[in-house]
């Protein structure tokens, strides 16, 4: 009998020991399958696709030849790398809102194609106060003698190529004469990035009149490419995966014009006096470099203010500065 009980107690251990161990193994192996079914989801959740090119493209109402493989692979990088780069489009998106609604109405008045805001907005992002490592300031990107060539003042105080409607006015200006010059907005608008005188050259060597026939270099061989990919995707914004609120686009900032033609001793005090801050009033004159005004011509100057300010506008300016400051 004790002979029997040891092999009993032997034969459900081992039972037991099997049950444990099939266990194991069933729990082993279907641990990996669970982990691909997972990973496997989570890869089917998210995906980077290539980009559908448009038929048809047009720069300022000039065709773009995109049936060209060169063109096409050209314009399907710019639109790649805008599409991806989600949070720079978001902002482009956004402040386009609070910009084109400047630019737009003077590109009209100028008789230029409406297209050319997206020139702006390639060159400087629509960051008001944006400067190249060359020297090229403002939403239009003007060096110093070409903003002065097209009637810009441009000194330590007063830097017009910040004012974002004397800025565009003089760019189209030159925008006009390049077009003048080549009978082409699409030559004109690599002009702008170029000069006049490196597209020339280039023409000349190369043997065309053709934007799309001119082996340039990186620069101003993507430019007028960025232009329509900014141009497609601020159009087809949702198309391209960008959703963004009514809420969220940036407004255009309402103000109210105050001339000035007299000295302003100290801008601090001056926007004290007119019931806003310095900041303020330098975010909307980014033009307006120092903290103070000389003046000693008597010019007359258009500073924007708050709408808030408009209960203070019957102030006299205060010839004198409250603190001692640089004049």
């Amino acid at each position: 009998m004790k002979t029997n009980f040891f092999t009993k107690l032997l034969s459900i251990s081992a039972a037991v020991i099997a049950v444990v161990l099939v266990s194991q193994l069933f729990i082993q192996s279907s641990e990996p399958a669970e982990s691909i079914s997972n990973n496997e989801s989570s890869e089917s959740s998210y995906a980077i696709s290539s980009l559908d090119i448009p038929a048809s493209l047009n720069f300022a109402g000039e065709e773009v030849p995109i049936q060209r493989y060169d063109i096409k692979e050209s314009f399907d990088r710019e639109l790649l790398v805008n599409t991806y780069w989600q949070s720079q489009t978001i902002l482009f998106i956004k402040r386009a809102n609070r910009y084109f609604p400047i630019i737009e109405p003077i590109l009209a008045e100028q008789g230029v194609p409406d297209d050319f805001k997206y020139l702006s907005l390639i060159e400087s992002s629509f960051i008001p106060r944006a400067q190249s490592p060359a020297g090229a300031v403002g939403l239009w990107q003007f060096m110093r003698a070409t903003a002065r060539e097209y009637g810009l003042e441009v000194n330590p105080e007063v830097d017009e190529r910040y004012h974002i409607e004397k800025s565009t006015v003089a760019a189209c200006k030159y925008i006009k004469k390049m077009h003048d010059h080549y009978g082409s907005w699409t030559l004109a608008a690599a002009a702008y990035n170029a000069g006049r005188t490196g597209v020339n050259r280039q023409l000349s060597r190369q043997k065309t009149d053709s934007y799309y026939d001119l082996l340039l270099g990186e620069e101003t061989g993507r430019y007028v490419f960025r232009i329509l990919a900014a141009k497609e995707i601020l159009n087809n914004a949702e198309k391209y995966g960008f959703f963004v609120k009514e809420e969220d686009l940036y407004p255009v900032i309402e103000s109210i014009d105050f001339e000035v033609n007299t000295k302003v001793a100290d801008f601090a005090d001056f926007a004290k006096q007119y019931g806003t801050s310095y900041k303020e009033l330098k975010n909307l004159n980014p033009w307006l470099r120092e903290a103070y005004l000389t003046n000693s011509s008597k010019k007359a100057y258009t500073i924007k203010l708050p709408k808030s300010s408009k209960q203070y506008l019957n102030k006299p300016i205060k010839a004198e500065a409250d603190s001692t400051v640089n004049k």
